[in-house]
């Protein structure tokens, strides 16, 4: 008996795959099909030719790669993109962007999510995990345009007991939503702003109702120096000792993750992950950078991420992966490390498993969610090829991107996005920006000081 027509058949192309002991690999002149939002099959071009389907996609010439996740934005800050410019950290806070937020209304949040999606579609991330505000409109947002999101929404002690009771009604009411396309996560800022109290009472939350955590935290080296002088506890230690590193928690950034801070990290068995995201790290001077090398000793995923436009300016984790090989490189005063087939490593394999994702993307094989993007790789930048890892870290693009595909939708081909009307969100925040950046109001949604 013959199987019904497959949804999605992608031929032709050349495939990132990963083997056994998960070492980078590419399989040529493949194909790959898809039933049901699942990879049924990667195979020869030649044997998917008479595969009946749906829908076919002519992949000849490009690269065929997991869909790239974003581990940490804030992606309603696109509205935000250029507007803080060339300020240190504390500057950056509290003179531009939390005045600026205290004007964000959920039109603004659901714009400037739109936005930030249609940049991500175009740019292969198939998947962001985001730390917002009024992130029901950033829900009903992906559920629209079709991305996968990791979803939690922020909160400050300063909002009270409230703030954090909203970050779980949040994360239990959206939890599977778009299709199961939507996971979620308790949202505390960070150390800095969240007290030790809300931090265990967020831990006793996330424990008793099977939830990770995702905030910030060593986000840079004065953070830890003034969290020592103050408490007497770097930012990883005050997560042990509030009992968050008991939990699933994915730590945003952590450049100021200190030697002491690596045996804390070790106990925790697994169960932290840290999100880099380098071009902020470099645009705010920061001394220091995620360390990569120590986290992976210890088995601790380390994702890539973008943070959000407001400081990174862009979304394009085709460029964190460069960055992070290249400041790794340096940083280590090693060109041995962080090789190209190790970037792309963290860019799949251990990406997905930063946001708790492991067992359903970050590799194309059977099984595991159709979330897959083809780069085209005929540019004069991409050519001559030798070495196809290295040329789609340090040579590719975003706007190389032709295709991006989510549980087997085809969210944009040949480089046409389907799902979002870019020129009409362009138009109304253009309309909006002047009342979203006035502040005169004088008022801040918090005060930044480590």
């Amino acid at each position: 008996m013959s199987q019904p027509p497959a949804d999605l058949v992608i031929t032709g192309c050349t495939v990132l795959v990963h083997d056994d002991q998960e070492r980078i690999g590419f399989q040529e002149d493949a194909a790959i099909v898809v039933r049901d939002g699942i990879v049924a099959a990667v195979t020869g071009a030649a044997d998917a030719a008479g595969v009946p389907a749906a829908e076919r996609v002519d992949g000849r010439g490009q690269v065929a790669l997991p869909g790239l996740i974003n581990c940490h934005t804030h992606a309603p800050m696109v509205a935000l993109r250029g507007l803080a410019e060339d300020l240190p950290t504390e500057e950056w806070f509290n003179d531009v962007v939390w005045p600026v937020e205290v004007n964000l209304t959920e039109r603004d949040v659901e714009l400037g999510a739109r936005l930030a999606c249609a940049e991500m579609i175009r740019g292969g991330v198939t998947c962001f995990a985001d730390h917002y505000f009024a992130m029901d409109t950033v829900a009903a947002v992906v559920t629209e345009c079709g991305m996968r999101a990791h979803l939690g929404q922020t909160y400050f002690s300063s909002q009270g007991p409230q703030g954090r009771e909203a970050s779980l009604e949040f994360a239990l009411r959206h939890r599977g939503g778009a299709d199961g396309r939507i996971t979620t996560a308790l949202a505390p800022h960070a150390p800095y702003t969240v007290g030790d109290t809300d931090l265990a009472a967020t831990a006793a939350l996330a424990r008793e109702h099977g939830l990770p955590v995702h905030l910030h935290a060593a986000e840079n080296r004065d953070q830890a120096e003034a969290s020592l002088a103050r408490h007497g506890a770097t930012p990883v230690e005050i997560l042990e000792r509030t009992g968050l590193l008991d939990t699933d928690v994915l730590i945003a950034h952590g450049t100021g993750i200190l030697d002491r801070d690596l045996p804390v990290l070790e106990r925790a068995g697994g169960r932290v992950a840290v999100a880099s995201a380098p071009r902020g790290y470099l645009k705010f001077a920061w001394p220091t950078t995620t360390p990569v090398r120590a986290l992976r000793a210890l088995g601790v995923p380390v994702g890539l991420a973008t943070d959000g436009a407001a400081s990174n300016n862009s979304l394009d984790v085709w460029e964190s992966m460069a960055l992070t090989a290249l400041v790794q490189k340096s940083t280590e005063g090693d060109p041995r490390w962080l090789t190209s087939r190790q970037a792309l490593h963290h860019a799949t394999v251990q990406s997905a498993r930063a946001v708790g994702l492991g067992d359903r993307v970050g590799r194309i094989a059977p099984g595991l969610r159709a979330d897959i993007v083809l780069a085209d790789l005929t540019g004069p930048h991409t050519q001559p090829v030798h070495d196809l890892a290295a040329t789609l870290v340090h040579s590719a693009r975003a706007g190389d991107v032709t295709t991006t595909v989510v549980d087997g939708r085809v969210l944009m081909r040949d480089r046409e996005l389907l799902t979002i009307d870019v020129p009409a969100v362009v138009r109304e925040l253009g309309e909006r920006l002047p009342a979203l950046v006035d502040r005169r109001h004088g008022g801040r949604v918090q005060e930044y000081g480590t």
